[in-house]
């Protein structure tokens, strides 16, 4: 059954309480959008061995990177800045040498808790 408001077709609902308080919680759709982009970042399994190498080791060059994921310097240098554009990794320059570590501790956190579900 659907009921007409304000020019939008919207489904009865059964439990009104709860969907009104969800309603109010409910996050903007450029959130959302943000939410879905950070995981299918995480969706090719390169990137996710990347996030995973950074998660054992603090700061790791790229060059370690691709030995650790037994890929080229370009691919991973390719994802990497995919994973900076999604504020995932972020980089430290020492001398010549770019090391890359992990944004922040969230994003360990969630691959943890990726992990921990997959391996369940």
């Amino acid at each position: 059954m659907k009921e007409e408001k304000e020019g939008v077709a919207e489904t009865v609902c059964v439990e009104k309480d709860k969907v009104s308080t969800v309603r109010i919680k409910m996050k903007s759709e450029s959130f959302f959008h943000y939410l879905a982009e950070t995981f299918k970042a995480l969706s090719d399994p390169t990137r996710t061995k990347i996030i995973y190498a950074l998660c054992q080791e603090e700061k790791l060059c790229v060059r370690d990177i691709a030995v650790i994921s037994g890929t080229t310097d370009s691919a991973i240098s390719h994802h990497l800045r995919s994973l900076r554009n999604m504020r995932l990794v972020k980089y430290n320059k020492t001398g010549k040498i770019t090391y890359y570590s992990l944004d922040d501790i969230h994003i360990n956190n969630l691959f943890a808790e990726g992990i921990r579900h997959v391996e369940e």
